[in-house]
């Protein structure tokens, strides 16, 4: 396995739990810079764990970080974000989806204001 190449099965089975960022699931490994940043962009998709495990992955996430030279802005990963109980990663609003379908997404989840939201706004809104 090259550095930076995505990992094949065989190559992420053979890895220990500590080279995930949430070794129990085994989700995300911190085995080189692309694998860092690309958890830090799914930290937010990672389901059926704990607070208290996405405390102990931001940490093991800030210290490959570290070693691979990958900058990181956040101080918590609450300003990441976790899954939201009843959406799906899929279901993330997507910023090239006209305003009016993200209306009608907003008006079915019963969001206050929505009428006098922006596409931002309700990008914003929908995301919570």
């Amino acid at each position: 396995m090259a550095t930076g190449e995505p990992l094949d099965a065989e190559d992420r089975n053979a890895m220990p739990d500590s080279a995930f960022a949430f070794p129990r699931v085994r989700k995300e490994p911190l085995n080189d810079a692309r694998h860092v940043r690309n958890a830090l962009a799914r930290f937010d998709q990672v389901r059926d764990v704990t607070d208290h495990e996405r405390d102990e992955a931001f940490q093991r996430i800030k210290r490959a970080a570290a070693k691979f030279g990958v900058d990181m802005t956040e101080d918590s990963w609450r300003e990441l974000g976790k899954p939201a109980k009843a959406r799906r990663s899929s279901d993330k609003p997507r910023t090239q989806a006209p305003k009016k379908d993200l209306y009608a997404e907003a008006q079915r989840k019963k969001i206050p204001g929505r009428s006098t939201m922006t596409k931002d706004q309700l990008i914003e809104a929908l995301r919570k």
